[in-house]
């Protein structure tokens, strides 16, 4: 089998999830490792708000390693029939490494201006989102890696780990 994996970082309201829509459009089946934090926040009773979802996903990477939600990702594609796979949602280098070990494996970074990232976010009107700016850049800046440990959010990290790198300042058009 040819495999074809596609790993995605980038910030919150950068436009992986649109990438997302136009690769599975092309029969790429998805995986985001942030439902496998919420599946781990369900089994802990923890509501699935952002912040928390964030924790618990850190407390994940600090008990099992720092890889241990690309590991999860990595075996239910394994588990799978389908060779055409994108990854959405990676946080920490950690989870490139781990991702890095199927050959067949692209990561891209999906890069936005801030501002035009507070203005997505907003519009959006996810329920698990900040709703002020000031919340939505403390959130990017967590996100990024400010106050972060190493097991933690690191997307600035993973940014520069990237094989290809989208701005993505404009339309979808």
């Amino acid at each position: 089998m040819n495999q074809i994996i596609i790993g995605l970082t980038g910030s919150m309201g950068s436009g992986k999830g649109e990438i997302v829509k136009i690769l599975q459009r092309k029969g790429f089946e998805y995986v985001t490792l942030s439902s496998i934090v919420r599946e781990e926040a369900r089994r802990r009773g923890v509501e699935e708000e952002r912040e928390k979802l964030m924790d618990v996903g850190n407390s994940m990477r600090k008990k099992d390693g720092a890889g241990v939600l690309a590991k999860c990702a990595l075996a239910k594609i394994e588990e799978s029939d389908c060779d055409r796979w994108v990854v959405d949602g990676i946080r920490n280098p950690s989870e490139i490494d781990e991702l890095r070990k199927s050959k067949n494996i692209r990561i891209i970074g999906v890069d936005t201006d801030k501002n035009l990232l507070v203005e997505r976010i907003l519009s959006r009107s996810r329920e698990s989102d900040p709703k002020i700016r000031d919340e939505i850049l403390k959130k990017i800046e967590r996100e990024l890696g400010k106050g972060e440990p190493k097991d933690g959010q690191q997307v600035a990290k993973c940014m520069k780990r990237a094989d290809k790198i989208i701005e993505n300042n404009n339309t979808l058009e």
